[in-house]
């Protein structure tokens, strides 16, 4: 192999590590968004909310810097097979990465509101489905670096716990509303922290899919991967 030769495939290995770094390093940057926000409602912290809501900036840039990279990578060295199916998840992950980000500034404008009145009743469904999100982009993108079929498959199974704890708040809530309507104001705000929360482990999901391609290059979305096949219409 001639030395040009032998460099463009260092360069290209050495782009493609900084590409997974990156990822990576902004995977940790969202899930501290996510703790920070929830953090920030229960401990009713606005200053700390306003800061969570600022950093989104970072988020932002991050995903462009990926997007751009991942471009580059298709455009300069049209790669094949495994290569390029890692670029095409890369793609795929930063823009779900990007939505957490923006559900955790959205849990946060929510928590600013919810700040300047009593609490309406003790936290306690919010911070376990916060958890069980946080770990699921957690795992999700552990899977994406061991290149782990199944750890992918055990985090979509578990976007079941955050959908039926959304379920409970859902079912909750409404009694407050229909008991003293001066609450409506609180209880809706807590609804829609709720849904931010289960939209992140929905994108959380998403990353999880796109490891299985990733990894057995086969698409799962739309599927129950427990039963092995598609969801009724």
């Amino acid at each position: 192999m001639n030395d040009p030769e032998r460099h463009t495939i260092i360069k290209y290995e050495e782009e493609l590590a900084t590409l997974h770094a990156t990822l990576l390093k902004m995977g940790d940057l969202v899930e501290r968004q996510i703790a920070e926000a929830v953090e920030s409602l229960v401990k009713r912290n606005s200053a700390q909310a306003r800061e969570t809501i600022a950093r989104d900036e970072e988020v932002n840039r991050m995903d462009v810097e990926i997007d751009e990279r991942c471009i580059d990578l298709l455009a300069l060295y049209q790669p094949a097979a495994g290569d390029l199916r890692l670029i095409i998840t890369g793609l795929k992950i930063t823009t779900d990465l990007e939505r957490i980000g923006d559900n955790a500034v959205n849990i946060c404008e929510r928590t600013l509101g919810l700040n300047q009145e009593p609490p309406l009743k003790p936290y306690v469904d919010i911070p376990r489905m916060a958890e069980i999100a946080r770990s699921m982009v957690k795992d999700s993108l552990e899977a994406f670096t061991r290149r782990d079929a199944a750890l992918a498959e055990a985090v979509i199974a578990r976007d079941d716990e955050v959908d039926n704890l959304d379920r409970q708040i859902y079912l909750e809530l409404p009694r407050y509303m229909a008991e003293d309507p001066k609450t409506v104001p609180r209880a809706a705000g807590i609804l829609f922290v709720s849904k931010f929360l289960e939209r992140i482990a929905d994108h959380a999901t998403n990353i999880a899919e796109m490891v299985v391609f990733l990894v057995k290059g086969r698409t799962i979305r739309h599927m129950d991967v427990r039963r092995g096949h598609a969801e009724p219409a």
